[in-house]
């Protein structure tokens, strides 16, 4: 397999889940500002869309999508329980907070990045953010993962997102559950392993 990456940016999560995972995989980088690999490669032929993360299986079938992509990682290891079985409650409640990272709180965070945002509209999207990260804070009361006991792909995706707001002037410090939190799932070692690939630990 390959995993498509750009440095810190949302394709950490299913970096972090192959880890988990214990699967082999190629790390191929994406830049997001050139769109070409390091083989010289043009990257909107792998997606056309022009953005990560991107697998490539090994027959050479390509799936798109952060949400996707790690639940598929999670079934190709299930006996490492980072997603409950298919078609149970659980699963269905992995996919509710999967769809909450990505629409509420991945996308609120993509505009802060975008040079032709607004200034005057930045605050807006930071208030939205705070009131969204204070609803997940009351949710992490009690118990150390998302789902519970168990560290699952939501925890992948959730730090991975999360880590943007030093890089937006996000003040998360006041919320005590989500900042002991990413404490815990940062000091995991495959956490630690992926973002060592993707050189944001030395």
């Amino acid at each position: 397999m390959k995993l498509y990456y750009s440095t810190g940016a949302c394709s950490l999560s299913p970096h972090i889940v192959l880890h988990e995972a214990g699967l082999a995989y190629e790390p191929v980088l994406a830049s997001t500002k050139t769109h070409q690999l390091p083989d010289g490669t043009d990257f909107y032929s792998i997606n056309p869309l022009g953005y990560v993360p991107v697998l490539e299986l090994d027959d050479g079938t390509r799936l798109r999508e952060g949400p996707a992509i790690v639940q598929y990682l999670a079934d190709q290891a299930p006996q490492k329980n980072l997603a409950p079985a298919n078609g149970t409650l659980a699963r269905y409640r992995l996919q509710e907070w999967l769809t909450f990272i990505g629409t509420e709180i991945h996308k609120t965070f993509s505009p802060l990045f975008a040079p032709a945002t607004p200034e005057d509209y930045k605050p807006q999207l930071k208030e939205y953010l705070l009131a969204r990260l204070q609803w997940v804070d009351g949710e992490l009361a009690g118990k150390p993962y998302l789902m519970g006991e168990q560290f699952s792909v939501a925890d992948a995706y959730l730090f991975t997102v999360t880590n943007w707001a030093q890089y937006v002037g996000l003040d998360i410090s006041p919320l005590k559950n989500l900042v002991a939190y990413r404490e815990r799932v940062a000091a995991r070692p495959a956490v630690q392993t992926a973002m060592k690939v993707e050189g944001l630990l030395k």
